[in-house]
């Protein structure tokens, strides 16, 4: 991960395809080996999404996130924001369908942890890693990378 251009991220969705559902969250971090160059966080207007479960779960940091009128903001602003670096995903039901129109490389950051994913993943990564729970996923998946690269 020495010089490598990537970009860490999680979507999180109404439904497990595009065709069903839509973004409501997008949270990425751009990073130059281990360096934070930038953050993009951002969310579908809370008024916009009817499942009142999903608009519980992004309840949290507000102040945070940008918020925009529809999934195809969010998408196209990403795309523009990350260039032509790789992408490490989390490889679950959805991730890869949601961005299937960019053209970035796309992997498991899992590979990169020595795990696989799973429904408990993120409670797995705190676990392994000995890190504070956060709301912020990209964030306990990067501070997780740090862990791997300075014990190698």
């Amino acid at each position: 991960m020495d010089n490598k251009k990537y970009i860490i991220l999680e979507i999180i969705p109404t439904a497990v395809t595009p065709e069903k559902g839509e973004i409501v969250q997008l949270s990425a971090l751009k990073l130059e080996g281990l360096l934070l160059k930038d953050r993009f966080d951002y969310r579908l207007k809370p008024n916009l999404i009817q499942n009142e479960d999903i608009k519980n779960m992004i309840s949290y940091d507000k102040k945070d996130f940008k918020y925009v009128k529809n999934s195809n903001k969010i998408l196209r602003d990403f795309k523009k924001w990350c260039q032509d670096y790789d992408l490490l995903i989390i490889d679950n039901l959805y991730t890869e369908k949601f961005l299937a129109e960019l053209t970035n490389k796309k992997e498991s950051i899992f590979s990169y942890l020595g795990m696989s994913f799973s429904e408990d993943i993120i409670e797995k990564i705190i676990k392994k890693y000995h890190l504070q729970p956060s709301n912020h996923i990209v964030d306990i998946l990067y501070e997780a990378l740090i862990y791997e690269s300075n014990n190698k």
